[in-house]
């Protein structure tokens, strides 16, 4: 029996709906990828409202635009105003509703497993990221998996592509690196990348619990993007003028710095080597109206 050309059931199911073939397609690929592309635009627009916190979504979408082309990203006016309400980053002049929608691409999404929990111990929460940075040859994304309690950069890596690969390389660095045996929780955006049966399975492998943001809010995972801006700020990461390989390098040297020699505030001015091997509540020794405060991490 001849077996059908295998587009023929979705070109009648076009047909059906009246959409063409290359609609369909389009929507798949558009499922997978906008988890990536939302993650570059929504920092990009984090960027932006640091110095212009009201600043509206149609000079938004000028201003970002030149930007996002160099990552090959466009965003039209409709996309960025329905992603900006999505993320309750939507500026009105009357009292915003609160919108809660799930990511959209079509992975598992996992619930948030961080909201009341008090961090008391190493490896009791992990923290994950995605941040990208200009290389000599164009763009480059580092993964980066930080101890929520310590502060300590469990796993990175950085690749010149957006898939899950560069998140798995960092997990498994992260993984080799523990000192702990105990129960440990995971937690991220909702991107595609933690999303992805890959990454998900080595967590589930490693018996790692799975937790991620409610509402795809970069500000969720604050400590992963105080993380991000530590590292690009203090340790010259904004722009890179090497390539790849020397990037990789000036970014191992970062990392063992900040880990072994720069004292942090919310861990009582311990580094995070040090505040790794500690327990109980750590001091915080941020400064604010000339008072010291002592807080829970989470």
């Amino acid at each position: 029996m001849k077996e059908d050309y295998p587009g023929t059931g979705i070109k009648i199911l076009c047909r059906l709906f009246g959409k063409t073939r290359h609609a369909w397609y389009d929507h798949q690929w558009r499922l997978k990828d906008t988890g990536v592309k939302e993650d570059i635009i929504l920092q990009h627009v984090l960027n932006i409202r640091k110095d212009l916190p009201r600043v509206g979504t149609l000079k938004l979408q000028h201003i970002i635009t030149p930007q996002l082309a160099a990552h090959g990203i466009s965003c039209g006016r409709d996309y960025l105003f329905d992603l900006m309400r999505e993320h309750g980053l939507y500026i009105r002049k009357r009292k915003r509703r609160v919108i809660t929608t799930d990511s959209r691409h079509w992975m598992h999404k996992y619930p948030n497993l961080v909201k009341e929990l008090k961090v008391t111990r190493p490896e009791q929460l992990w923290v994950s990221d995605i941040t990208y940075i200009r290389i000599s040859s164009g763009w480059a994304y580092l993964s980066l998996i930080t101890d929520a309690y310590s502060h300590k950069v469990m796993g990175y890596c950085l690749r010149k592509d957006l898939s899950a690969q560069g998140c798995i390389e960092a997990l498994e660095m992260a993984l080799e690196n523990r000192d702990y045996n105990e129960t440990l929780i995971h937690h991220s955006d909702r991107g595609s990348q933690y999303c992805s049966k890959e990454y998900v399975a080595l967590l589930i492998q490693n018996k790692v619990a799975i937790s991620m943001t409610e509402n795809g809010d970069p500000y969720e995972n604050a400590i992963a993007e105080r993380m991000n801006g530590i590292l690009k700020s203090e340790f010259d990461l904004y722009v890179s003028q090497q390539g790849l390989a020397e990037t990789k390098q000036h970014i191992a040297r970062s990392v063992a710095a900040y880990n072994q020699i720069r004292p942090h505030d919310s861990c009582d001015r311990l580094t995070p080597e040090k505040a790794h091997l500690q327990s109980g509540i750590l001091r915080k020794r941020w400064k604010s109206r000339n008072q010291i405060t002592a807080t829970p991490l989470v």
